[in-house]
């Protein structure tokens, strides 16, 4: 019988985010609402759905269930439903019904079936998280016109399916691109926390379960009773979502905030100590999920000082959960950052399995190793982690990044799903025998540990803000959709995933759908293709900002992201004969990666020191082969704006200006990124590029070349990153300019000015033809980490182009600029807050000095849009 009608208990936080959420789709998108938009669809298919929606309890998840599946059919479909829930399982009438069906174990994996017929439709789930999934794929699929099931029934892959966020407490978030903390301000727990219940509606929406909200380098004091209570109140906001709250914790705790004189984990005390603060923040949060440790890493504190093992140090945390039923995910990235790079042994990749093989089968049921996909750090491509082969007796999860801390920032589109399928998919044949990676982390291919289920799964490192569409760029969003997707189903094919996600997102436009998905499908390759080349990897400047390209900034120093690149060759030789790291996989695929003959190619620097001239199975010489590569991916990334433009009036104007934005940087950064690397492989290996393009680039003339009034050249660091090396600055307030004829035959050009936009400065510029003004800009933009870097370089390097501009042989073409020379805020003064700033940083005095500095120009034949 039916005990209550629209009016549910409410739900602090519930219906305040609801209402926020349903303002969205009244305003213009500006990508918040991400794949949840509940946009109009063709309804001739879903006529005969129910009105009523009927639940089997109005608990919190439940009720959350039940008023998503109301507000997403009333928007999609134009009809009005009602809300009953009942006491017993039957009642009369077609309707919607949400079934509760508890199983047996307290471990079981969410599980549900919907159920589609005349007599409506029934979602029946065993956990009320579940049902709340079940409610998500239904409304999936009628927002991308699929058809309803007779029956489906879909059960996750694997128990953990949670994000890692790394903000900060004081609101900045460790390589986050799109603003600060949605959780935390000022060290605190942000007051209005709305819009973390919407990330968690996010989240559940596509079957994530946990969310760690803190950096992995934690906030020493993180553990006091002040900021536990304060973590309820973000637990309390995840509730009604089915996502449980996890911290990122230091070991040091009982000294830093205990004020105990040791953090042996083996001492005794220090044991009581963790079970009492971990009692303690389950009365706070009685769904706390569990802690994520990193120690003995990159400067944190871990159990090494003690002479103990990453398994005392995870046992000591894992035994204080165990009566709560949470977790321990203890990250696998320790590894020592001061090798020796003279010592051709020395081998960051072995890591991983030398510091944890050892300890394989002694940790507690509860603690999971968190292991990052490849051996190094989330490289455009690197081999899958052999520690998730040795580990046969202990729990293990994958670490993935959505995040893309080496993938472009989120300024470059680069669809992750993509690569994390091809590591899922990577089989290592352990014990002679078939063992995907998705089979290990979902606990398939060893024998039960110490006779229980084994536990794992799936962690994202996302890294969301404050941005209204979460992750910067709009496309990046299907980077966390395919994660969750995957976790949930690691056998879901990427072509699948990423057609929902633009049909949920974007529209179901047929012409919308297919210009997305195939430029998401071949992203991964192009960005490889302009970055690093064959599994060499990432050739950044990984001392700075992870961004741009700075490529010897991996050698000789202790960080070990070698790639020797030396005069006889290049790669690092991983072999038998060299590190030995080969060796750490099972003996078949180490056998493939051994031999130069079956290693795949787009591992092969990865594993292998070889000569410049060495053939490829294409037939090209390794050098031809990276400089071919580089041209034609960079050329790809280049007509991602004619393609985009397509869709012009298609898609809504704000998402239209925001990617078309985003695609015309990305262009020039990859231009970038090809130079950079083709110039330097020039250098070193003194092998010219075989159709004479490097170096001698069509229509460009370098700035320090032209004429100019004021301007003064100044060398560029790197040197590779600015063509020729040299770049120029104008320190005169009144302004700066570079002059040249135009010799080339008339006709219809583009003109490109390459420039370095530093943060915070903002120069002007204006291009003109004999006189007349043609195109202005300004050097406004905020480029990743979004703080201030001085130096014209690859971070900073950035691209305008005035198209389709008629020029007469005999032309004059004029840049004229005007330098950013403020070098500081005058007292009483402020600046607004920039992305990623936070407002008490923007009153701090700053340099803001941006002396319009350019590295070259370029003229070419305009090219026809795409049709």
């Amino acid at each position: 019988m039916i005990l209550k009608k629209h009016h549910l208990r409410p739900v602090s936080l519930f219906a305040s985010m609801i209402a926020l959420s349903s303002l969205q789709t009244m305003h213009a998108e500006d990508g918040s609402a991400a794949w949840l938009r509940y946009a109009p669809v063709a309804t001739a298919q879903y006529q005969a759905i129910p009105t009523q929606i009927v639940a089997s309890s109005d608990s919190p998840i439940e009720h959350a269930a039940a008023e998503e599946l109301q507000r997403g059919l009333n928007s999609m479909l134009g009809i009005h439903t009602e809300i009953a829930v009942q006491s017993a399982p039957a009642q009369s009438g077609a309707a919607i019904r949400l079934v509760l069906t508890p199983g047996t174990s307290p471990e079981a994996l969410d599980s549900y079936t919907i159920d589609a017929s005349t007599a409506g439709i029934r979602i029946a789930a065993n956990t009320p998280q579940a049902e709340l999934y079940g409610v998500f794929h239904l409304l999936e699929l009628i927002g991308a016109e699929q058809p309803l099931p007779k029956h489906e029934q879909q059960t996750a892959a694997a128990g953990i399916r949670w994000t890692d966020e790394w903000d900060n407490m004081n609101g900045t978030i460790e390589r986050g691109y799109a603003g600060p903390s949605i959780f935390f301000e000022n060290g605190h727990v942000r007051q209005d926390l709305s819009r973390a219940g919407q990330y968690a509606r996010l989240l559940a929406s596509i079957g994530i379960n946990g969310c760690n909200v803190n950096n992995v380098n934690a906030d020493l004091d993180l553990l006091t009773p002040a900021h536990i209570r304060e973590f309820a109140r973000l637990a309390e906001a995840f509730r009604p979502w089915g996502v449980r709250l996890a911290m990122s914790i230091d070991l040091t705790s009982p000294q830093t905030v205990g004020g105990m004189s040791t953090f042996d984990p083996l001492d005794p005390s220090v044991a009581t100590w963790w079970k009492e603060k971990v009692d303690e923040i389950y009365r706070a949060i009685p769904d706390f999920g569990g802690f994520t440790v990193k120690a003995d890493s990159e400067g944190r504190k871990g159990p090494s000082q003690y002479g103990r093992s990453p398994a005392d140090a995870a046992n000591v945390l894992a035994r204080a959960l165990a009566p709560h039923r949470g977790v321990v995910l203890y990250r696998g990235f320790v590894y020592n950052n001061h090798l020796d790079w003279s010592d051709r042994k020395a081998d960051r990749a072995r890591a991983g399995v030398d510091n944890f093989a050892r300890y394989d089968g002694t940790f507690e049921d509860n603690v999971i190793i968190q292991i990052k996909e490849g051996p190094i750090d989330f490289q455009a491509r690197e081999p899958v982690s052999p520690l998730f082969a040795a580990l046969r007796r202990t729990n293990v999860a994958i670490e993935l990044q959505t995040a893309q801390e080496y993938t472009g920032q989120q300024r470059h589109m680069v669809w992750l799903p993509s690569m994390w399928h091809w590591v899922l998919d990577t089989d290592l044949h352990a014990d002679d025998r078939s063992t995907p990676v998705k089979q290990i982390v979902t606990g398939h291919s060893f024998p039960l540990a110490n006779g229980k289920p084994r536990r794992g799964g799936f962690v994202s490192v996302t890294n969301v803000g404050m941005e209204a569409n979460w992750l910067h760029h709009p496309m990046a969003m299907a980077n966390l959709y395919g994660f969750g997707k995957l976790a949930w189903n690691p056998d879901q094919l990427p072509a699948q995933i990423i057609d929902r996600w633009t049909r949920l997102t974007w529209g179901n436009n047929p012409e919308v759908v297919k210009l997305i998905t195939t430029l998401q499908l071949e992203s991964w390759q192009v960005y490889e293709g302009y970055t690093g080349p064959n599994g060499i990897g990432t050739l950044t400047n990984i001392l700075g900002y992870h961004f741009g390209p700075g490529i010897e900034s991996a050698e000789r120093n202790g960080w070990g992201q070698w790639f020797r690149g030396e005069k006889d060759g290049i790669g690092m030789d991983r072999t038998a004969n060299g590190t030995g790291y080969i060796q750490q996989y099972p003996p078949q695929l180490a056998a493939k990666y051994e031999s130069l003959t079956t290693c795949p190619e787009d591992l092969l620097l990865f594993f292998h020191h070889v000569p410049y001239d060495y053939k490829l199975r294409n037939g090209k010489t390794l050098e031809q082969s990276i400089y071919d590569t580089h041209y034609s991916a960079a050329a790809q990334a280049g007509s991602y704006v004619a393609r985009w433009q397509q869709l012009h009036g298609v898609v809504d104007d704000e998402r239209y200006e925001q990617v078309l934005g985003l695609f015309r940087f990305q262009a020039g950064h990859a231009i970038v990124w090809r130079d950079a690397i083709n110039n330097w492989f020039q250098r070193i290996s003194q092998i010219p590029d075989g159709q004479g393009r490097v170096g001698q680039e069509a229509g460009r003339v370098e700035a320090e070349a032209i004429i100019g009034a004021g301007y003064e050249p100044v060398d560029v660091t790197p040197w590779e990153t600015a063509s020729g090396g040299k770049a120029v600055v104008c320190r005169n307030a009144e302004g700066c300019t570079l002059a040249y004829t135009f010799q080339q035959s008339s006709g219809t050009y583009d003109i490109a000015v390459q420039y370095f936009d530093i943060w915070r400065g903002v120069s002007r510029y204006e291009l003109r033809r004999n006189g007349e003004v043609v195109a202005t800009w300004q050097a406004d933009d905020t480029l990743p980490p979004a703080q201030f870097d001085a130096n014209p370089d690859g971070q900073t390097s950035t691209r305008f182009t005035a198209n389709s501009i008629a020029l007469q042989q005999g032309d004059k073409l004029e840049l004229h600029a005007i330098p950013d020379l403020r070098s500081e805020l005058q007292p009483g003064t402020s600046h607004k807050a920039a992305p990623g700033e936070l407002e008490s940083q923007s009153r701090v005095p700053r340099d803001y000095r941006e002396y319009a500095p350019v590295d070259y120009i370029e003229v070419t034949p305009s090219v026809r849009k795409v049709k």
